[in-house]
């Protein structure tokens, strides 16, 4: 998938626009519910429209909408599924239409977008879903691309403008920049100023699409800054953050995973336990989402992305059943900001003593102007408390918690208040023989091709490694 290398021209969405409809082959349909029809009037703007638009639609009424595309099954008009049915509708319309006629020498496409920009009051979140079904080469089955978006600006027409732009760069990259997956990323944000969207989710697939692993393209995302996360489901699958957080519980553990060991899986285990307890938990309900939740500088070696080596952590995880999180957020003040973005209902942060040490010492906030203080007051609301696993540096040495970690003496009534408060709380059930088998002394013993490296991880873990030989193991 690298093509980093690879250079390119930046063009504006007028100068793409024109360039698609003065090819002959490209010819489809525009579907756009929420934000006008921005996409298509790009494109009767640029000149030479008759070459590319079979028919434009704007079925902004509800009635009209499900008249066409029939009813969202979950009642939602900005959301996948009913851009979905509007691509589905669309796209067979067209084929079923022009195919006989000119279906030789035609790439047929179904751009559709829905979208929610901001109300008068400017109290909506202004977001919405864009995709095109697309054929590569006439008389072929279609590729597709979907993704989502959040809309930064504060004025409703501005917003519709950036939309205008954004639709055109995504049908200029699905035909001309589909070979290059991160070229295919960055010509997205051509001609949108820094600050203006948001694209926190992209999937691709089809028949000339099939060699992209949209888990890699995620990561890109956050590496390019086009989002500060990535949520991957406990299939693997890409997901919008909103449809897998919005108004749950939230237990996250944030670490490098290389590769998850026993101490991990205990951890999760054993807080899992306290969240059940403490936050209360309905399996039927699916009211709580569990996360693994690795930084970017974590996949990081030498300032390069090691993309096999995130597929195997990813993989493990997936296999244990687990949803995992890629962020660019170093700080956890910063990650409990963008939860807090979602409407989750409460949220438990998972570390280590070890990890509570750090997040406790004041020379990791000299950048902010609060301090400390104004750290943990985005840290620390009503909604989110941090759950404490005890570690164990040498066996000569006391199990460390969050009572007998030393802290400093400025802070010490701040930390007794968020004590006191249950802001922070020990978890209390963990297995000790377990606490020494940390990631890094596993992966020593792997290169080192010592045996006893497999007692220190779950069997499931272990024999992963050793099939696809991961971490630098080299067999028996």
């Amino acid at each position: 998938m690298a093509d980093r290398f690879i250079e390119r021209e930046v063009w504006d969405s007028n100068r793409k626009a024109l360039f698609i409809n003065l090819d002959k082959s490209i010819f489809g349909s525009f579907a756009e519910i929420g934000g006008g029809q921005e996409v298509a009037r790009c494109f009767f703007q640029s000149g030479g429209a008759s070459g590319t638009v079979a028919r434009t639609i704007s079925a902004y009424d509800m009635a009209f909408s499900d008249y066409l595309y029939g009813k969202s099954p979950s009642g939602r008009y900005v959301s996948e599924e009913r851009l979905l049915q509007m691509l589905d509708r669309e796209y067979q319309s067209l084929v079923k239409l022009l195919k006989e006629e000119r279906g030789r020498e035609t790439r047929f496409f179904a751009f559709a977008n829905t979208v929610s920009t901001l109300n008068f009051r400017k109290d909506n979140e202004a977001h919405g879903w864009l995709g095109l079904r697309f054929q590569l080469k006439p008389d072929s089955e279609p590729n597709e691309v979907v993704l989502h978006v959040r809309l930064l600006e504060n004025d409703s027409l501005s917003q519709q403008q950036t939309l205008g732009v954004l639709g055109v760069n995504l049908i200029y990259a699905c035909y001309y920049n589909y070979q290059y997956p991160n070229s295919f990323l960055r010509s997205l944000s051509d001609d949108i100023n820094e600050g203006k969207i948001e694209i926190d989710m992209l999937r691709m697939k089809g028949p000339e699409l099939n060699y992209v692993d949209n888990r890699l393209l995620a990561v890109q995302m956050v590496k390019n800054g086009m989002t500060p996360v990535s949520l991957f489901d406990r299939h693997g699958k890409v997901q919008q953050p909103a449809d897998m957080l919005y108004r749950k519980n939230i237990m996250v553990l944030r670490g490098s995973f290389r590769p998850i060991t026993y101490v991990g899986f205990d951890m999760l285990k054993s807080g899992f336990s306290l969240f059940k307890e403490e936050v209360g938990y309905n399996k039927e309900s699916r009211n709580a989402a569990v996360i693994c939740e690795i930084t970017l500088n974590n996949l990081m070696r030498e300032d390069q992305f090691d993309e096999r080596d995130f597929l195997d952590r990813v993989d493990i995880l997936s296999g244990m059943g687990q949803n995992v999180m890629v962020s660019g957020f170093r700080e956890f003040y910063r990650l409990a900001e963008w939860f807090h973005r979602f409407r989750v209902n409460k949220i438990r942060m998972l570390m280590g003593a070890p990890t509570l040490r750090n997040v406790i010492n004041t020379k990791y906030y000299n950048n902010l102007s609060g301090g400390i203080m104004e750290a943990f007051g985005k840290l620390f609301t009503h909604r989110l408390k941090l759950y404490i696993y005890p570690g164990l540096e040498n066996n000569e040495d006391p199990v460390l918690t969050s009572s007998n970690i030393r802290v400093e003496k400025e802070i010490e009534l701040l930390y007794s208040h968020l004590k006191e408060n249950k802001y922070i709380l020990d978890v209390k059930e963990f297995r000790k023989e377990v606490l020494p088998w940390s990631s890094h002394i596993v992966m020593e013993k792997i290169k080192s091709g010592e045996a006893d490296w497999e007692n220190m991880l779950p069997k499931y873990v272990s024999a992963f490694i050793k099939t696809k030989k991961l971490f630098g193991y080299r067999g028996s």
